[in-house]
């Protein structure tokens, strides 16, 4: 399908499948509410999923990666090399995320959807290798955009099919805190100073070139904060517009997507603002120390159920969630209610 075909199978959250699970929270023997976002997050999945019968079995880490041309721009403490040698340690428990999903029963999909090179393992759904520089021209053309949306999309897909039940997201490109700290002051009509941070370790001098070749990309091509597709074109990556694809393919196939940190925060303030339904299907797992993380949230509509300080990127963060939600979900389905104890149900008070 394309693009708008996929938007157009959207449609809103189960209210009664919602209901219907906090109606089962709350006859559970403990304090109304006392659980916090682990129950609101497991109502919200309820949603989501169209059932009060919660699937949480099979859970996913889609990473996509991708270069950025903007690196020539000395933006980066780090070379371009980086992006390749960890994508493919995500397949050998190299990584701190590959680490964390071994720890919680997660399976990792790296996926290569724009790196410079090809690697042997790491899975190809290369749109091209890397985008161009966007200090000197458009990241990359429209159809690349879309076409990477779509491939985030088809992913979730086949996920579905697969039987995955939630998804997390992250991602890995050398330079991406660049791209999308420009997608983001365009998106959120904010400064590039206030939106840019030091990414993975840029010393002062470094972080006033990143912000100088922030605004100078976003004057030279004039991206219309309107048009989401052509803010990706021309100063994204496109590891964003393929997690903007997954958050929209969440929407489309029923599966619930945590957000990881600013790059996939970004992401999915894409995806919320092609299809406002979307919000509704994406989790908040942390708040990124990178500038712009709360002011990602505050835009998309989320509070964060962890607060660890962390910026790391890969999906770290929302993998880190899914043992919080796994035991929210053993209490939701394991634990006694007042009436088999026979006490009083608590009700709410004034």
């Amino acid at each position: 399908m394309r693009l708008e075909e996929y938007i157009r199978e959207i449609k809103p959250i189960d209210k009664g499948a919602m209901e219907e699970c906090e109606k089962r929270w709350d006859s559970i023997a403990k304090p109304l509410k006392s659980l916090g976002k682990i129950e609101t997050n497991l109502i919200q999945i309820a949603g989501i999923q169209r059932t009060a019968a919660i699937q949480l079995e099979k859970k996913a880490l889609v990473v996509m990666c991708a270069d950025n041309g903007v690196v020539e721009e000395g933006v980066t403490q780090t070379g371009q090399e980086v992006t390749a040698i960890v994508a493919e340690n995500f397949l050998d428990e190299k990584s701190c995320a590959a680490i964390m999903c071994k720890d919680t029963g997660t399976d990792i999909f790296p996926i290569d959807i724009g790196m410079a090179v090809d690697t042997p393992r790491v899975e190809k759904r290369k749109i091209a290798y890397g985008t161009k520089n966007m200090a000197k021209e458009p990241a990359m053309t429209r159809a690349e955009a879309v076409h990477a949306i779509e491939t985030g999309i088809q992913v979730v897909g086949e996920l579905k099919e697969k039987g995955y039940g939630i998804i997390a997201t992250g991602e890995m490109g050398i330079g991406n805190t660049t791209t999308s700290s420009a997608v983001a002051s365009v998106l959120l009509h904010q400064p590039v100073e206030q939106v840019t941070g030091r990414g993975a370790g840029l010393d002062s001098a470094g972080l006033m070139r990143k912000i100088d070749t922030i605004k100078n990309a976003v004057k030279l091509h004039q991206p219309d904060p309107k048009d989401v597709i052509d803010v990706l074109s021309k100063v994204g990556g496109f590891d964003i517009a393929g997690l903007a694809g997954v958050y929209l393919g969440g929407a489309v196939y029923g599966i619930p997507v945590v957000a990881d940190g600013f790059i996939s925060g970004v992401a999915a303030l894409a995806a919320i603002r092609m299809e406002p339904l979307v919000q509704d299907y994406v989790i908040a797992s942390h708040v990124s120390k990178e500038p712009a993380g709360a002011m990602l949230l505050e835009a998309i509509g989320k509070s964060p159920s962890l607060t660890c300080d962390m910026c790391l990127g890969e999906g770290t963060g929302a993998v880190a969630l899914f043992p919080l939600l796994d035991m929210g979900l053993h209490i939701y389905e394991k634990m006694s209610t007042f009436a088999q104890i026979e006490i009083e149900d608590y009700v709410p008070l004034d």
